[in-house]
């Protein structure tokens, strides 16, 4: 749920007895992270954004809300110091850490490196293929999300989500703002809209910056995603490709109404099928993007494919 590593040129970790591991354990002990950043001599690196949970409350809402149960398996993106992998590991359930800073591999591999019920790999978490980490079995995607890469990473989840039974992520509150908004208010967006239509979302908890080591300049909330069953959607979209389409048109310049904001799109309100498509939803094209439901954008982006299908059969008829 955190990384770290030496804020110098990372001299090697002490390889003293007192940081090795018990090896072949099955219960896994509970780690700290003050503890750990002790043993091993590691502070923060700001480069990588490396802040250390420490909030007790906040590990067991997480480890709740993955709601694991022994024979499960859990996905950790960015288990750094594995202080939140020890308390999933105490589910019973197996868990996959995902990690690619080097200290932190080796603080996993001394700590954990013997559990039965642990892997790690160590490798992008955005080139991480989720669907086969399974192997059949559906698996829960838990991890604290770099704000950078906040959302390719969710939407590298929510491709995957045929294998995921729940993500469970903690993300700056902004951002878990926008997940969770409404229509019509001033959080929705883009986002919302696209993330919504994928799966049910909840918030868990917030976490303030009192519950980190060192204390970061933002504040945190966890969200629960749980995906739609058999890659289901909300509401039934014929191209999901559409819908994220003109999603991202109608929120590209939040001022634009839906008549100017589809008009960026190829061959939407210039085409005499599309627009006559459209204006059969009964969606008044004068309102602007964020007051759709994710029901309404479903009905545009439906009207929107028929009519283009309707025209590519016309041509092909030519």
């Amino acid at each position: 749920m955190e990384q770290a590593t030496n804020q110098s040129a990372a001299p090697a970790i002490d390889q003293s007895p007192e940081t090795q591991p018990a090896k072949g354990r099955e219960e896994a002990p509970v780690l700290e992270a003050r503890e750990l950043l002790r043993r091993y001599g590691l502070y923060a690196k700001k480069s990588w954004g490396q802040n250390f949970l420490i909030d007790e409350r906040a590990y067991s809402a997480i480890v709740a809300a993955c709601g694991l149960a022994a024979g499960e398996l859990a996905v950790e993106v960015g288990a750094g110091l594995g202080t939140l992998t020890s308390r999933l590991l105490q589910t019973g359930a197996s868990v996959v850490a995902i990690e690619r800073e080097r200290d932190m591999c080796e603080v996993l591999r001394r700590e954990l490196g013997g559990h039965p019920r642990f892997a790690m790999r160590e490798e992008n978490a955005l080139h991480t293929d989720y669907a086969a980490l399974g192997g059949g079995r559906p698996v829960v995607i838990v991890g604290n999300l770099p704000y950078h890469i906040t959302a390719p990473l969710l939407f590298t989840f929510l491709a995957a989500r045929a294998a995921v039974r729940r993500i469970v992520i903690m993300v700056q509150r902004e951002v878990a703002a926008r997940i969770l908004a409404p229509p019509d208010t001033e959080d929705y967006s883009a986002l919302s809209a696209q993330v919504q239509l994928l799966a049910a979302v909840r918030r868990v908890c917030h976490v303030g910056r009192s519950g980190f080591l060192p204390a970061p300049r933002v504040d945190s909330t966890v969200v629960r995603l749980d995906p739609f069953p058999d890659s289901g959607t909300a509401v039934p979209v014929l191209d999901a490709a559409c819908y994220s389409q003109v999603v991202r048109a109608a929120f590209g310049q939040r001022r634009k109404t839906l008549r100017n904001a589809l008009a960026s799109l190829p061959e939407t309100m210039d085409d005499e099928r599309v627009a006559s498509a459209i204006a059969a939803t009964g969606i008044e094209l004068s309102r602007r993007g964020e007051t759709l439901t994710v029901q309404e954008f479903a009905r545009l982006a439906d009207a929107i494919t028929s009519a283009r299908n309707t025209a590519e059969m016309v041509k092909g008829k030519d």
